[in-house]
């Protein structure tokens, strides 16, 4: 009867080992899928081609725009990224915080940043209205998303 009672001990044992290791393994294993999901702030919108005649007035300059949208609930510190277009005008993110699950659209011209509005305070249009690539950086450079459009297109929404 001894030799059941350690076998009973050893196979407890094995099984309470298994479970520590499982319980550990399972998070890290859970944490590699979240690379391959959707990003957390994404391009969401673009309107490369400000509607009307390109008068290069400020009202015109402000209706070309990119808009990043934050696909998680937690909020995401902005301060450091780049939105930069094909033709290497770069729009730097300085002390930003896109709340969770919320959006903030980018405008070419000059205004006041709000929560939801940011102005890149410039008096030539960024986008091409034909063609480009806008492309989203992080802080260390690392590309976060990319969107491109082509001839015919002029605003993008995803």
């Amino acid at each position: 009867m001894s030799a059941s009672v350690s076998a009973r001990r050893i196979a407890a044992t094995v099984l309470a080992a298994g479970a520590v290791v499982s319980a550990v393994a399972l998070p890290a294993s859970a944490h590699d899928n979240d690379r391959h999901r959707q990003p957390r702030v994404e391009i969401s919108a673009v309107q490369a081609d400000s509607p009307g005649r390109d008068t290069r007035t400020n009202r015109s300059l402000n209706a070309e725009w990119v808009e990043l949208t934050n696909n998680d609930r937690r909020a995401v510190n902005l301060d450091g990224w780049t939105l930069r277009g094909e033709n290497g005008r770069r729009y730097r993110f300085d002390d930003v915080r896109l709340a969770g699950r919320a959006t903030v659209r980018i405008h070419t011209g000059i205004g006041r940043d709000t929560r939801t509005d940011l102005y890149q305070d410039r008096r030539n249009y960024v986008w091409g209205d034909r063609s480009d690539t806008a492309t989203l950086r992080d802080d260390r450079g690392r590309t976060v998303d990319t969107e491109s459009w082509g001839r015919g297109w002029g605003h993008y929404r995803r």
